[in-house]
């Protein structure tokens, strides 16, 4: 066994006691799915030694980027044990970038170009801007919501296999559930197998969301992920073969997934105008994820939410606030989403052809870290925020 080989092994050990505990897995997706599942680790100390004895072993081979792989599940794993590092730390450990967040300048630029989006399409920024939307896009009622994303990918798939070289078959399953978590959509699977589920307590799609999350869920994370595991398959590759939401690779994930739009369907304004706002979006909710974890206090954060999104409610923010102060897995996993997206439009909006295209490609054909993503694109800007 290698270490690569070792490193998995444990990663779907310990997957398998959280999921038996119904606990969120550790596994996100398996690219490279044994024939027998391994017995579960006893329980998180024993996770807690194995890793640790395999991150010494990293550092005497000289496998930084395993050592460092390993070093994001101890983090989290302490965390889950009850440690609790100060955020920069424990995200620099988990998602592989920083928490130094964007200038006022920044964002208000992202909020400026927001706003111009929506209002090319008539929609007024202001407390009714998400209903506005909607009502503008069409809303699409639950029980045709599965066929017409599929329908939908369908059409788009050949411009993201232009752009990305993406090859492989994909076998989607798309389920409908309820439950009372953060997330709206969620997709996981093994080798080219992939689920989507649609969270029916909060998902909701107009004819415009339906084509964004084509995008990002299923010519985004399903097609990317099945082609990783195809190269996997027939490649004996030097990276980690499974993804975990709180380690380095998500950033690559959720930051290209949100962006896709602006390099596969540039000409549609109305969902470019969606990847706009969310960008802005996810900036604000940075904002909020730093503010709450030091120290600020929830009235400055409630006050701050509502300055900078009029049309958000306070059972909005106060979910925001709840997922990035307590749960250990999403204080790390949700920074992703702002360090992700703000690097991949800038790379849509400022970098050169030849750039776009190396990164996209690259992306579709391996997992990422925020130091990969800097070594395509030099000339990028900081991942995570370079500061106020």
């Amino acid at each position: 066994m290698t270490l690569r080989d070792d490193i998995e092994t444990t990663l779907r050990a310990w997957d398998a006691y959280e999921r038996a505990r119904g606990c969120p897995p550790v596994v996100d997706f398996d690219c490279a799915p044994p024939d027998t599942a391994p017995a579960p680790v006893a329980h998180r100390l024993d996770a807690h030694e194995r890793l640790t004895d395999l991150h010494h072993r990293a550092v005497a081979e000289g496998e930084q980027r395993f050592a460092d792989r390993i070093g994001a599940h101890l983090a989290y794993l302490q965390a889950l044990l009850g440690e609790r590092q100060p955020l920069d730390a424990y995200v620099r450990a988990t998602q592989g970038c920083g928490v130094a967040g964007w200038p006022d300048s920044h964002v208000t630029a992202c909020r400026n170009r927001a706003i111009a989006a929506i209002e090319s399409l008539g929609v007024s920024w202001g407390p009714d801007t998400a209903r506005d939307l909607d009502r503008l896009e069409g809303r699409v009622s639950e029980d045709k919501v599965a066929d017409l994303m599929r329908a939908a990918a369908a059409d788009l798939e050949p411009a993201v296999r232009r752009i990305t070289g993406a090859t492989t078959d994909y076998d989607l399953t798309i389920e409908s559930v309820d439950i009372d978590a953060y997330w709206s959509y969620w997709l996981d699977g093994a080798g080219t197998k992939v689920r989507l589920r649609l969270n029916r307590r909060h998902a909701h799609f107009t004819e415009v969301r339906l084509r964004q999350f084509a995008l990002h869920e299923i010519l985004g994370h399903a097609l990317q992920t099945a082609n990783w595991a195809t190269v996997a398959a027939t490649h004996d590759v030097d990276w980690i073969r499974v993804t975990a939401v709180h380690a380095q690779q998500q950033v690559l994930l959720e930051g290209l997934a949100q962006a896709l739009p602006l390099f596969a369907t540039p000409d549609d304004e109305a969902v470019a105008a969606r990847v706009r706002l969310d960008h802005y979006l996810q900036l604000v909710r940075a904002e909020l994820h730093q503010a709450i974890n030091v120290g600020r206090s929830i009235a400055d954060c409630v006050a701050h939410a509502h300055a900078r999104v009029p049309f958000w409610t306070d059972d909005t923010i106060a979910d925001a606030l709840t997922d990035r102060g307590a749960d250990p897995l999403l204080r790390s996993y949700l920074w992703s989403y702002a360090a992700g997206i703000d690097w991949f439009v800038t790379l849509a909006d400022t970098a050169t052809p030849d750039t776009i295209t190396t990164v996209l490609r690259t992306a579709y054909h391996q997992p990422l870290t925020p130091a990969d993503l800097a070594e395509l694109w030099p000339g990028g800007p900081v991942l995570g925020g370079s500061g106020p």
